[in-house]
């Protein structure tokens, strides 16, 4: 994706998909924003190490929020979400939708969390350093295809509950890391 001084959002969500979080901004604008179109449930909870902000531009989700005051939170138009440093969050569309996301350019460690759908309790976790010029989907997909392809990672030691795999082919991730 071309970086832009200004952004012509809905012109460009026509070049992203899924969840994609390409920076969309020149490379020194603090926070940087992150356009993804999507459609599909988010197949994780992200993790952030610092404070982000998600933006919907259209269509509608609701955001799913783990270990905080707030479980959900219902995006339409023009609503804004501030999720704090370290609370995993899983947006789930309710029409297809265009968002932002606004994170700091250094912004830390990035992760991907899994819970049990039995019980709740946190199955798997990978973490990595977010890196502004590259697209998240890329690092998304290789986490995904690392807990579909860990059983025991899958596995609830608590309640024995296994969870499913992902269909990344729905998602349509390139790996461009």
């Amino acid at each position: 994706m071309n970086r832009r001084r200004m952004l012509h959002a809905f012109k460009a969500a026509k070049e992203v998909g899924a969840y994609t979080d390409a920076a969309v901004l020149q490379e020194a604008v603090d926070p940087q924003l992150y356009l993804s179109r999507n459609l599909l449930p988010q197949p994780f909870h992200l993790v952030c190490a610092k404070d982000t902000v998600i933006t919907q531009l259209s269509g509608g989700a609701r955001i799913a929020l783990r270990d905080s005051s707030v479980n959900t939170f219902q995006m339409s138009v023009g609503d804004i979400a501030y999720i704090p440093a370290g609370t995993p969050h899983q947006i789930i569309p309710t029409d297809e939708g265009v968002c932002l996301r606004y994170m700091p350019l250094d912004a830390g460690l990035v992760g991907t969390a899994w819970y049990c759908p039995g019980c709740g309790i946190e199955l798997e976790r990978y973490e990595w350093e977010h890196v502004n010029d590259l697209p998240a989907a890329g690092f998304y997909a290789q986490a995904c295809a690392r807990f579909n392809a860990d059983l025991q990672a899958r596995t609830c030691g608590t309640c024995g509950t296994i969870h499913p795999a992902i269909d990344l082919a729905a998602y349509d991730w390139k790996d461009e890391r």
